[in-house]
């Protein structure tokens, strides 16, 4: 006579072949997705169900009955409300043009690894950017993190997938001469705005936001609370990145030259922007950069210098002077690390400034000190180690 199980229950089919089921947590009597040819692999298997079920690491079968394009937008219409206007675009643009077309009508439990590293190499040989395929990737990843949060399914399969690198490029750090010639060069009011970006680390959307409120002429400082930003061809303000909003001193020649833009606006009103096309319309970056700066740039005989230049410019003038904490408090970085990783670079003669200054001071020995470091560090006439 069988022992009768404690957990599930197991019977064979007329085929010969064994079928189990269990009674699932959700109150449901289950049965396993396939049948077993022997009734041991049916035992078997019933005993990891349970496992699962004492683990609380069971997922109802039908939960991920769902495909990734309907999740997928759900999932975006719930985090949108948190996320800036272009990050939803961008998160929507990806959607359409490379998940849903892999992966819109694929079953949330259906995707696996294999299909995922398949999707990435797809993109690759299409000769996508790096950059465009580490944001699908991560939208993805994103998603179906969000199904394994809600019990869809056990485990991501975004994982052990190898991103490709974004290219290196170093921002150009240009010379406060180089900047003031570039300045020099530009047509009116525009000159402003780079030397908003070079003097005050603005990013360009953010001098293109500026208003009337923003600006304090006693006390010689701007606030920078918006920045505008442009969604298919359309613009939006919005909180500056990383909604860090910030109060950034000016130099006494930026204030001055402020003071003459806002006595020749005719909009008087508080909220009135600083800088209008003349159609009356808030700038379009691509528009301005080749109407207004790249020529400015072309005068100034300066070659592939660009808006996020004079703003790593910025940072780099202000750490090298004041310190990287200065540099990331103007640039409205919550993180000085992320200063120093995009922005703060050695400006040119500085380095080797540092390492003449310990060719001085060996130069200069003291009480025989120095007679002892010039023979090396920590070392006895007979060449033993005095290290501490």
């Amino acid at each position: 006579m069988s022992k009768k199980r404690r957990f599930g229950r197991v019977r064979k089919l007329p085929s010969g072949r064994y079928q189990a089921r269990y009674p699932g947590p959700d109150g449901k009597d289950r049965p396993a997705p396939h049948t077993f040819a022997r009734k041991t692999d049916a035992d078997r298997w019933l005993s990891l169900k349970e496992a699962e079920i004492v683990k609380g690491e069971w997922i109802a079968p039908d939960a991920a009955k769902v495909t990734v394009g309907d999740w997928g937008a759900r999932w975006i219409d719930s985090v949108a409300s948190g996320l800036k206007p272009k990050t939803v675009a961008l998160y929507r643009g990806l959607m359409r043009s490379l998940v849903l077309p892999r992966f819109g009508t694929m079953m949330v439990a259906d995707v696996r690894p294999i299909t995922v590293a398949e999707w990435m190499t797809s993109m690759k040989k299409r000769g996508l950017s790096a950059s465009r395929i580490r944001h699908a990737y991560l939208l993805l990843s994103q998603i179906m993190r969000s199904a394994v949060e809600n019990d869809m399914i056990a485990v991501s399969p975004c994982r052990g997938v190898k991103l490709p690198r974004l290219p290196q490029t170093d921002p150009r750090i240009l010379t406060v001469k180089e900047a003031d010639r570039l300045v020099s060069v530009a047509r009116r009011p525009h000159d402003l705005i780079i030397q908003l970006l070079a003097y005050g680390g603005l990013r360009i959307g953010e001098a293109f936001a500026l208003r009337r409120f923003n600006i304090d002429l006693v006390k010689g400082w701007m606030t920078v609370t918006q920045s505008l930003t442009e969604i298919s061809g359309r613009h939006a303000f919005d909180t500056p990145k990383s909604h860090q909003k910030r109060t950034v001193g000016l130099p006494a020649f930026v204030v001055a030259r402020l003071r003459e833009h806002l006595d020749g606006m005719t909009d008087n009103a508080p909220d009135a922007l600083l800088f209008l096309s003349s159609r009356k319309k808030p700038f379009h970056y691509n528009s301005w950069r080749r109407a207004y700066f790249d020529p400015a740039v072309r005068s100034a005989e300066l070659t592939g210098v660009t808006p996020h230049d004079l703003r790593a410019s910025h940072a780099s003038w202000v750490a090298d002077r004041h310190g990287v904490l200065a540099a990331a408090r103007r640039l409205g970085h919550s993180n000085a690390s992320v200063t120093t990783r995009h922005y703060a670079r050695a400006l040119d003669g500085r380095d080797a400034d540092v390492a003449a200054s310990f060719d001085d001071q060996r130069a200069q020995p003291n009480d025989g000190e120095g007679k002892r470091a010039h023979n090396g560090h920590g070392t006895d006439e007979s060449g033993s180690d005095d290290e501490p």
